[in-house]
């Protein structure tokens, strides 16, 4: 049997800000929680893909609160579609009465049928106008409101709920289901209210005008519903499976694009060639089924309503004949037929469109709901040391999986402190915890004898600095990035900065020197280079405490010594925690933790745990030494 690439294996990960979270990826650090992807249904009408939502009514509650905001624009809307609905449903009835003018010979009287009939044609025209153009103000009026919960909500979300949700999914509910909404609103709105309106205008004047024959209409109109529905449902199928196996193609091509190297290193191409033909022939089979059924819902649609056509033109006829109503009243009863049947039908195909863009607004409430960070603590010190201390920390991302057992830890001001272990073992844990992006189960954190919940939260984090690995830069200037830190830093302690942290030689060779604006968040720059950017950026926040976040893991060994002599200078009289695998970075730290399964296995400087010959001899001999231990 032939061996293929497997799903998924080679698939390029996503691009995302990163959030400083645990790099300890282990069972028991904080968990990602992957959200499948909506299937969005290619289908025509009612054989769209539909979702409900849970709570149908709050959410409709909810939505009304945004129509309040803009009530004005609401009703201008509504008042535009009643217009429309009205002139429409005056029409049919102006064109019987010309009718029987004619036939009656009245031709002083035809002249004003033709001036209503222009006047009625002309309203229609305009209020149309109007009703899209309101519809269209209102729904982006009430999309901008939602966008700017949204992102308002999302900078103040908790760093665990960032952790446990993809970055994808919280990026949807801003983009797709607002959208949903908004489409919902400017395409819908107006149809359905205009739908309902037409259907019982009609109804009622034609009730009027011959209730035996709108009966006999009613009983069209209800054929052409059955035959609707079930066509529906056989197609709701076909194009269901159609967007399963368009996705599946879609995934297979990005995996054979992204994993093109694997796939020829192991000379799969053949394998690969083959599974694609397959999910295309598949596909292929299924298309050309939905589009035969998709394009003959016109043509039966049409047939029934020539079929309605024929038995109001033939029982009008009878009843024409026999005095019951005019030939006029059978001419507006055929238009009222089919003006009857038409709302009927996109009211039933709005029905997938609506329960969509409401489940799309339940999902943006749902994050509106969630809680925001944490933000206790309201005491803000005279000065900060840089003094820390953990006493008996425990802590856990999710119950029954704890990550530190009592955890402690004491750093004097000025100290250089180093924490190593193995993947998993907490040590980027230790920092969320300091920087109170999650709190603690037992035990307390204490920055200069006072306990970091009772500090303000944003005085905290201003006087801590942070280097990661991965550098996040933003699509500015060099100089507005530098200045992140600090906004009203002046432009000469920003080149001080570059000094210190070796990179303004590179950004005065630019041709616009800290106004070069770095596009795709600095990916023309190398990885050295970002890096030393963050600390640029760091050396101008001026902190009492840094920490770096394995800063020189991904870089060359002539970057890795630049990097390093920028962050000697940067942790020069500052409380600095380092977080390293290699052990070559943290052999002058004042004290090293060694941490293994949430817990402090050692603590000494290079030269005691050498001695010791433990985890940490361990971790050097196998760096160094290559012994395998």
């Amino acid at each position: 049997m032939n061996e293929r690439l497997p799903r998924g294996f080679e698939k390029r990960p996503q691009e995302t800000a990163r959030n400083y979270r645990s790099s300890d990826s282990s069972p028991t650090s904080a968990p990602t929680v992957n959200f499948r992807g909506r299937p969005g249904g290619p289908g025509r009408g009612m054989a769209q893909t539909v979702e409900h939502a849970a709570d149908l009514k709050g959410t409709l509650g909810r939505l009304l609160q945004y129509f309040r905001q803009a009530n004005k624009l609401l009703i201008l809307l509504l008042a535009a579609v009643v217009c429309v609905t009205l002139a429409g449903l005056a029409a049919p009835s102006l064109q019987g009465s010309a009718i029987d003018v004619i036939k009656e010979q009245k031709w002083n009287g035809l002249s004003d049928c033709v001036i209503l009939l222009l006047i009625v044609y002309l309203g229609n025209a305009v209020f149309t106008l109007a009703q899209s153009l309101l519809a269209a103000r209102l729904s982006q009026s009430i999309t901008r409101q939602m966008r700017h919960d949204l992102f308002q909500k999302i900078d103040h979300l908790s760093i665990k709920y960032l952790d446990t949700h993809s970055n994808g999914d919280v990026m949807s509910r801003m983009t797709n289901d607002v959208e949903n909404v908004s489409s919902t609103i400017s395409q819908s709105l107006g149809s359905l209210v205009s739908g309902v309106l037409t259907v019982v205008g009609t109804v009622a004047i034609m009730f009027y005008y011959c209730w035996q024959l709108t009966l006999i209409t009613l009983i069209t109109v209800l054929l052409t519903l059955l035959v609707t529905k079930q066509m529906s449902k056989v197609m709701r199928k076909i194009y269901r499976r159609r967007s399963q196996l368009l996705g599946q193609l879609n995934g297979h091509s990005e995996e054979m694009i992204t994993g093109y190297r694997s796939i020829v290193a192991y000379n799969k191409q053949e394998d690969v060639i083959e599974e694609f033909c397959a999910t295309s022939d598949e596909l292929r089979k299924v298309s050309i089924k939905a589009e035969i059924l998709g394009g003959s819902m016109g043509p039966v649609m049409n047939c029934i309503s020539n079929i309605s056509f024929v038995i109001v033109a033939a029982f009008g006829g009878y009843f024409a004949y026999t005095g019951l109503i005019t030939i006029g009243t059978v001419s507006a009863f055929i238009i009222y037929a089919k003006q009857f049947s038409r709302p009927v039908n996109e009211i039933a195909q709005l029905y997938g469109t609506i329960q969509t863009a409401i489940a799309g607004a339940e999902r943006v409430f749902a994050l509106l709901d969630e809680p925001d960070e944490e933000n206790s603590g309201s005491r803000i010190p005279d000065t900060v040391t840089g003094q820390i201390s953990f006493r008996n920390v425990d802590f856990s991302y999710v119950p029954d999986k704890q990550v530190l057992y009592h955890f402690n830890l004491d750093v004097e001001p000025g100290q250089k402190i180093a924490l190593v272990g193995a993947t998993g073992s907490g040590k980027t844990t230790v920092v969320n915890l300091l920087m109170r992006f999650y709190p603690v189960d037992r035990g307390e954190i204490l920055l200069d004898g006072v306990n970091i919940q009772d500090i303000q939260r944003d005085f905290l984090r201003k006087n801590i600095a942070i280097v990661l690995q991965d550098t996040v830069l933003f699509s500015n200037t060099i100089a507005n990035n530098i200045k992140y830190a600090d906004l009203t830093a002046s432009d000469e302690a920003m080149a001080d900065a570059a000094e210190m942290s070796h990179i303004r030689r590179y950004i005065e060779r630019q041709p616009h020197q800290y106004q070069t604006f770095l596009k795709q968040a600095g990916a023309n720059l190398s990885h050295g280079q970002r890096q030393l950017m963050s600390i640029a950026r760091a050396v101008l926040a001026d902190p009492k405490i840094l920490i770096l976040d394995e800063a020189t893991s991904s870089v060359d060994t002539r970057t890795e010594k630049e990097i390093q002599d920028a962050m000697v200078r940067l942790m020069k009289n500052r409380t600095s925690l380092i977080i390293a695998h290699r052990l070559s970075t943290i052999r002058d730290a004042d004290k090293i933790v060694v941490m293994d399964q949430g817990r402090v296995a050692e603590i000494g400087n290079h030269e005691e745990l050498l001695a010791q010959k433990g985890k940490y001899y361990e971790l050097y001999m196998t760096q160094f030494a290559g012994h395998q231990i």
